[in-house]
């Protein structure tokens, strides 16, 4: 009962000292007997917070119950509600029938509606974390372990005669009805009741109730379940064939009915009768289990023929059998183990056989095949197997064939010689590679791989077929960075069929049709043309060799078809159609100067001075050359060759005119003083001189340098001291710069420092070069001065020394 605050047990101590004294009930007034007549305020100050005993103006009235209690409680008019009964009033003496646990509730109720507090909120002072904290699970550990939530079992009941008994029957019986009452769907409880019948032995009643369930729910397996074991365990072996006949007609496709039916005649002993229920089950074609339990019992009676016919009678009854019903390779194999285990061989090849046929080429199976190709191994069948796996790797994908090529490769290894053995690991590596192509047709290192080894061991129709495989994988872009490769497999085509095939027709025939594919608008290649034409020679076709090379000029002429095409003729000695083509050829590209060397070296062969001349002027009067510098040197050394000095002399004069690079004037000097006349060394010199002359205004001062170092060789050899001493101060001074230096964008890089070389002839024309060496001469100077005052010593024995 809920106290309002500051409220005191006065309440309970009224209601104590009632029980002392009595109510008087009257039809118009409460009066109240009582010792301290003091404590009648407290009463209605504690029921409706007042000081005072009521008035007939504030609406209370008397209500009078009748019986044992004498005195009421009192109501206030659609305000209070009525107290329920007290459970003090039986324990407590001195109260007066039920009056007291009224006035007692009532109390209570006017406390909380008359005077309600709002408690104040406890304030929380500290606010940290408790030092032990606890968890959700170590309560609940501590829960499991404690045992709290564990209740004392229920007494035990004995019954001691047939009356209680039967009332104890009675009751468990209503118990279970009411149940099944609320809950008819309820399986569990119907199973509960007829095992409690079935405990008493009360058979009759157990069946009842199973039947009434039936009819609740016929569909449930358990119950069906439950009520045959309830008649096998109490022996009751023809209604245990109602039952499970019942079953298999309600629901024939429940397996767990058909095997426990089985499975009891058998144990019965009645095995035409378990015979006859498989019967009767295989006609709803179940799943493999069953037909394999079926099978097993048979062997297990050694019938071997009708375990045979199980798998056999399509063909003789057209009933279903094992291998049609489930038509799944793992059941013809188990059916051919069958008959090898009871070694019936022939009829296993048979089944094998028709396994085989039955599955066609569009669902072979690799498992089927291994188990086959080992059967035959275990009859030392040998050809037989072999022809197995290659018939089989001939027709399987390859990707589904890995276990086949193992189990082939593990044969040839026991009974195959080494060709077999090198047969299967080229079937293998063919293997990868027609993965390799068929996932990238485009892959032309995978063909010429593909290629090599198929060349390696096959006949020639299948490296053409092959051949003809890959050279259909055209490249999809006109681009000759594409095509590379892609041509290598043309040639290699060709080259077989020449080589390997020896089939010069065919071999013509791929060269032409590689040369129709090529789009030589756009660019060609210039080795099929020279292959060609070089086949073509091999096959004593000049004609034919000179009509491809020139049909190829012609289409797209290239420096290689034109230097090809030459050095064909140069073998063949046809000079003058050497010159025809070279004069094409320096049509074509005047700029090239390998062809007007060539050009003029095989001139100089056959003894023509005056027509090479004409060519070597022809070629240095181009304006577009690729390499004038090895022309105009081929040029000199022509003119050398031919001791044409004043020739040579004014070839140089021309190419100094045109460039003044400094290993033009070395080479002239050096022609000089090579020539072996008279005056040779001081042309030499003067060369030199004037090459010095002339590259004083040149930016390169590595290249002037070197022109001085080269002229003070020449001197050290042929010169005189004077003149020695005349180049010596003509060699620069090496000094250390820095430079800033600037990036890429424009930024600061910071300095670098580099090395720079200063002429005598140039520091003399600039003033402030000489500034400048004054300047470092004077820094030197104090630098040694300071020594000296810091180290007076060192310079007094430095003196004696």
């Amino acid at each position: 009962m809920h106290r309002g605050a500051g409220e005191s047990s006065n309440v309970v101590d009224i209601l104590e000292h009632a029980g002392n004294g009595s109510f008087l009930s009257c039809p118009s007034a409460l009066t109240f007997e009582h010792p301290d007549p003091s404590l009648v305020p407290a009463v209605f100050a504690g029921c409706h917070g007042r000081t005072k005993p009521p008035s007939p103006g504030d609406g209370l009235r008397p209500c009078v119950l009748e019986g044992q209690a004498s005195v009421t409680h009192l109501t206030r008019n659609s305000e209070t509600p009525h107290s329920t009964h007290s459970s003090k009033e039986d324990a407590q003496p001195g109260y007066h029938g039920n009056g007291a646990a009224f006035v007692t509730a009532h109390m209570a109720a006017s406390t909380a509606a008359g005077k309600q507090r709002i408690p104040k909120v406890a304030k929380v002072k500290n606010k940290a974390p408790a030092e032990v904290q606890i968890t959700a699970e170590q309560l609940l550990r501590e829960a499991k372990e404690r045992e709290l939530e564990l209740l004392p079992p229920p007494p035990q009941q004995k019954i001691t005669d047939e009356e209680e008994l039967n009332d104890y029957k009675l009751r468990k019986r209503k118990t279970f009805e009411d149940n099944i009452r609320k809950n008819r769907t309820v399986i569990s409880n119907w199973i509960k009741y007829a095992q409690w019948e079935e405990s008493l032995k009360e058979i009759q009643r157990a069946r009842s109730i199973y039947e009434r369930a039936l009819d609740v729910d016929y569909r449930n397996i358990t119950l069906w379940l439950k009520y045959a074991e309830m008649e096998m365990k109490n022996r009751q072996v023809n209604h245990a064939r109602n039952i499970w006949d019942r079953a298999i007609t309600t629901l024939p496709r429940v397996n767990q009915f058909w095997y426990k039916y089985t499975y009891m005649e058998e144990m019965l002993g009645n095995i035409a009768g378990a015979r006859q229920v498989f019967e009767r089950w295989m006609e709803w074609q179940p799943e493999e289990q069953a037909w394999h339990s079926y099978i097993n019992f048979e062997l297990r009676y050694k019938e071997v023929e009708r375990a045979r016919t199980i798998y056999e009678r399509y063909y003789f009854l057209n009933s279903p059998a094992l291998v049609l019903v489930h038509p799944d390779v793992k059941n013809w194999i188990k059916y051919a183990r069958f008959e090898e285990k009871h070694a019936y061989f022939a009829h296993a090849r048979k089944v094998y056989e028709r396994a085989v046929e039955f599955f066609g080429d569009e669902h072979m199976d690799e498992h089927l095949y291994v188990a086959f190709a080992k059967f035959e191994e275990n009859q030392k069948e040998f050809e037989r197997v072999r022809v197995i796996y290659k018939y089989a790797l001939d027709r399987i994908p390859k990707h589904e064939a890995q276990d086949l090529f193992k189990n082939y490769t593990i044969f040839e290894k026991k009974f195959g010689d080494r060709r077999g053995i090198e047969d299967i690991i080229v079937s293998k590596r063919r293997f990868q590679y027609e993965e390799e192509v068929k996932a990238n047709p485009h892959n032309y290192d995978a063909w010429f791989d593909y290629l090599r080894l198929v060349e390696s061991d096959a006949e020639a129709e299948t490296v053409r077929e092959v051949y003809e495989r890959a050279i259909a994988n055209v490249p999809p872009i006109q681009e000759k960075r594409h095509w590379k490769r892609y041509i290598y497999l043309w040639i290699n085509y060709a080259l077989y069929e020449e080589l390997e095939a020896k089939d010069p027709e065919r071999t013509r025939q791929v060269y032409q049709a590689s040369l129709e594919l090529i789009p030589h608008k756009k660019f060609t290649f210039a080795k099929m043309w020279l292959y060609y034409a070089q086949f073509e020679i091999r096959q004593k076709n000049l004609p034919f060799a000179r009509r491809a090379l020139g049909t190829s000029i012609g289409k797209c002429p290239k420096n290689k078809l034109f230097k090809g095409y030459i050095e064909l003729e140069l073998q063949l000695r046809e000079f003058d159609r050497c010159r025809k083509l070279y004069e094409k050829f320096l049509e074509f590209g005047p700029e090239n100067c390998t062809s007007w060397i060539k050009f003029a070296e095989l001139e100089t062969i056959l003894g023509d001075i005056e027509r090479a001349r004409a060519i070597y002027e022809l070629a240095i009067s181009q304006p577009r050359l690729d390499m004038p510098e090895v022309l105009w040197k081929s040029y000199i050394d022509f003119e050398i060759e031919q001791e044409e000095t004043e020739r040579t002399r004014n070839l140089y004069r021309q190419l100094l005119q045109r460039t003044q690079h400094v290993k033009v004037w070395i080479s002239f000097a050096q022609f000089e003083l090579s020539s072996g006349k008279e005056g040779s060394v001081a042309k030499c010199r003067q060369i030199y001189e004037e090459a010095n002359k002339t590259m004083r205004n040149c930016e390169e001062k590595e290249e002037r340098l070197m022109l001085l170092e080269s002229w003070r060789n020449f001197e050290d050899e042929f010169g005189t001291a004077s003149d020695k001493e005349r180049v010596d101060k003509l060699m620069p001074e090496k000094v250390k710069k820095r430079r800033k230096v600037q990036a890429d964008d424009g930024s600061d890089a910071g300095w670098e420092e580099y090395y720079d070389y200063i002429f005598p002839e140039d520091a003399a024309n600039q003033p402030n070069l000489k500034l400048l060496a004054m300047a470092k001469l004077w820094k030197k100077q104090q630098q040694e001065k300071e020594a000296a005052e810091q180290d007076p010593d060192k310079d007094l024995d430095e003196s004696e020394s």
